[in-house]
């Protein structure tokens, strides 16, 4: 008897066990993603760098530097956990700005941009998922930002950047983001 109660315990343990590991990656995983020094910035530097948007919008589009360079820019200096505390300032242009060049959200439906999904994809496969309700102005109101400049960089030396002013954690700062869907 003892020993079946015993090996209860360790089928309970190792469920436990299991669950810090993955939380752990998910944590020190999507932080180590947010890293700048993963990307040399002398092969990052000589890329033609244009991120697409797609999925749920009226209009499709393709975004380069210079489009985005002629759009209404916004510069924030955020802090944020990345294996160590950073503080950087980048300049680009708000995603719900984004979504109003590409038309809007393609849904007729009242309150549509409550409803839907933007991921965001980076070049190596890296995949955030934002809601539409959390970037909408008149609901969640975050500034996430299609960054093009980081700190006194030159522009999109290391690609754009997806950045979350006001998290914690770095998880969600997408670097070299290649699409944005809205699902």
């Amino acid at each position: 008897m003892k020993l079946a109660l015993g090996s209860g315990n360790l089928s309970a343990e190792r469920g436990i066990h299991a669950a810090v590991v993955l939380i752990a990656l998910l944590v020190f995983g999507s932080a180590a993603h947010a890293d700048d020094r993963a990307i040399p910035p002398t092969t990052a530097a000589n890329q033609n760098w244009v991120v697409s948007l797609s999925g749920k919008v009226n209009h499709p589009q393709q975004f380069d530097l210079e489009t985005l360079q002629k759009l209404p820019a916004q510069q924030v200096t955020v802090s944020y956990q990345a294996g160590r505390v950073e503080e950087v300032s980048f300049t680009g242009v708000l995603l719900w700005t984004l979504l109003g060049e590409a038309g809007g959200i393609d849904d007729p439906a009242k309150r549509a941009e409550l409803r839907h999904v933007i991921r965001i994809t980076a070049r190596d496969g890296y995949v955030v998922v934002l809601s539409t309700g959390e970037i909408a102005p008149d609901f969640g109101a975050k500034p996430a930002l299609l960054a093009y400049r980081r700190n006194d960089e030159a522009p999109a030396a290391a690609g754009f950047r997806l950045v979350m002013p006001g998290d914690k954690h770095g998880g969600r700062y997408v670097r070299d983001v290649i699409s944005i869907e809205v699902e």
